[in-house]
């Protein structure tokens, strides 16, 4: 949203009011967040020093147990830890031409970081919008270090691959003598895609970073996770990067519970998530990219214009204080798309209640957009 399409100050007011949230979840206040955290925590345990020990050195344990790796550093931020991930098949491989999507995190997200601080270029196997394939990679004309594959590929719709093209991609890499990164920050719900357990999925790559506050809920932070020789790199890094903060065990805490409580559910969410996509499908003009998410999160096409809609998120919280799908932005004339995440409160949704709360938004999205047309003619 741009700030002339909606006003924040009542949108935040009207989200933190509302009792009932189909895509994502009611924000927490400070003391609750600190209460949860204190009912979840051991009474003796004392707090890291550097990155060292404390919940900073379980959660690290604990992250690369479950990727099946030697190892796992944690990061202030996943930003932090690709650069270093990079650089480090950079130097392992001597070449610093890196393939990835154009569409990657990586590329859009970061500021071009892995050019501007390590002087790294990127390669596009494919600017199509999708996941690239063997041929491609294959196909790209020069030499790579490192090829970077982002599970799930977020901004054109939280793409996966299958199994067997995710291992016929890293093939073609390996073929051609080049490390593998995985930008896992979503990591955690593509078992149930793959049919694959964590470890599984993770030993394809050289490296791999996972996000705690992405689907986990955490309040923030990240690791990059792979051999002993490659932690040992990224600790020297993440000082010299300024990543080796005091203490930072309340992110490391809120990543625990994260890991407890909420990554055992994923596959649930994205089991219900196929229970409610074919309601969204049947709104009028709607459209669902990709046509059947692997994931709980999704595109969601409508054909009214992105202010209209996010006016008729506001006036479905203050009317009914139920939060549906927020974040619109146009994508052609009279098209807007947000992207959707049935994640915990989406469990209690039933298909026929989806469909009735469609259709209202869908109304209140025409009379505003009825408003702004009457209005324009004024």
């Amino acid at each position: 949203m741009t700030d002339d399409q909606i006003d924040w100050g009542r949108l935040r007011a009207a989200r933190r009011a509302s009792t009932r949230f189909f895509s994502g979840s009611r924000p927490l206040t400070i003391h609750e967040r600190l209460t949860t955290l204190a009912a979840a925590v051991d009474p003796g345990l004392y707090p890291d020093v550097y990155g060292n020990g404390g919940p900073v050195g379980e959660l690290e344990e604990r992250t690369a147990a479950l990727l099946g790796t030697q190892d796992a550093v944690f990061f202030p931020t996943g930003t932090m830890a690709q650069q270093v991930a990079l650089r480090y098949h950079a130097e392992r491989t001597g070449n610093r031409a890196v393939a990835l999507h154009p569409l990657s995190h990586i590329e859009r997200h970061e500021r071009h970081a892995h050019t501007q601080l390590t002087g790294l270029r990127g390669l596009w196997p494919t600017t199509a919008q999708r996941q690239p394939t063997p041929e491609e990679l294959r196909s790209l004309g020069e030499p790579f270090g490192t090829v970077v594959v982002e599970l799930p590929l977020r901004d054109p719709g939280f793409l996966l691959p299958s199994w067997e093209e995710l291992t016929e991609l890293v093939a073609a890499a390996r073929e051609t003598g080049a490390r593998v990164h995985f930008d896992g920050a979503r990591l955690w719900n593509t078992t149930a895609h793959f049919g694959k357990p964590l470890d599984e999925i993770a030993a394809l790559a050289d490296s791999v970073y996972v996000s705690y506050y992405k689907d986990l809920g955490g309040i923030s932070g990240a690791a990059l996770a792979g051999d002993e020789a490659l932690t040992a790199y990224a600790r020297t890094w993440r000082h010299r990067y300024g990543g080796q903060l005091y203490q930072q065990w309340p992110a490391a805490l809120s990543a625990l519970a994260g890991l407890d409580t909420v990554l055992p559910e994923l596959p649930g969410y994205a089991a219900h998530a196929a229970t409610l996509i074919p309601a969204l499908a049947t709104l009028p003009g709607a459209r669902i990219h990709p046509a059947v998410p692997p994931t709980h999160e999704f595109q969601l096409w409508l054909p009214h214009p992105a202010k209209a809609l996010n006016q008729a998120v506001l006036a479905l919280a203050e009317q009914e204080r139920i939060w549906f799908v927020p974040e619109w932005t146009d994508a052609a004339p009279g098209l807007a798309m947000a992207e959707v995440s049935l994640d915990g409160p989406a469990q209690a949704w039933t298909p026929e209640e989806v469909t009735e709360l469609g259709l209202r938004f869908l109304e209140l999205a025409a009379a505003a957009e009825k408003g702004a047309t009457a209005a324009g003619r004024g």
